[in-house]
């Protein structure tokens, strides 16, 4: 299959963008790629293992800050599905039109992003001033199943778009 990011003249085709250094959700992304024959690009900045699949490309970016959030932001939009923990790329995301999904099934939106934005940098200040703050809880199935709820979500929701 040829890549879909190579032909301008291809006709709009749903696409997700993994932030996958740190996505626990992988294995269920690829699944519901294979169900609906989705290109998947799985960025992070170090080699990590993909399952072989002429829809599943692992894309390694330098290392650095931002990069993998760079390449994934430069390239996401309307017709794609962004997954993410991160807050500022899922706000670049959603600026741009993409479906922006966080591991935990929670999708970011213009309505909620700026509010996420505010919490994110109200912990790094509590934190940057010595502030002990909890990290995420460890993901539960129900968040995997949630994920997985928002996910077959916004590729329905795209496939009617561009029908």
């Amino acid at each position: 299959m040829a890549d879909p990011m190579e032909d301008p003249q291809q006709p709009a085709s749903i696409r997700i963008f993994v932030d996958a250094d740190a996505c626990p959700v992988k294995p269920e992304i690829y699944r519901v790629a294979e169900r609906y024959a989705l290109h998947v690009y799985v960025v992070a900045n170090a080699f990590m293992a993909v399952p072989r699949s002429d829809l599943i490309e692992r894309v390694i970016v330098s290392d650095g800050p931002d990069i993998a959030d760079d390449w994934i932001a430069e390239r996401a939009g309307a017709s794609d599905i962004v997954i993410t923990a991160d807050i500022p790329l899922a706000s670049r995301c959603v600026r741009k039109g993409a479906a922006v999904i966080g591991p935990t099934g929670k999708p970011f939106a213009d309505d909620s992003i700026g509010l996420a934005l505010a919490t994110r940098d109200l912990l790094t200040d509590l934190r940057s001033a010595g502030a002990t703050t909890r990290g995420p809880p460890p993901l539960s199935r129900q968040d995997i199943l949630r994920f997985l709820s928002a996910l077959d979500l916004a590729v329905t929701r795209l496939q009617r778009k561009l029908k």
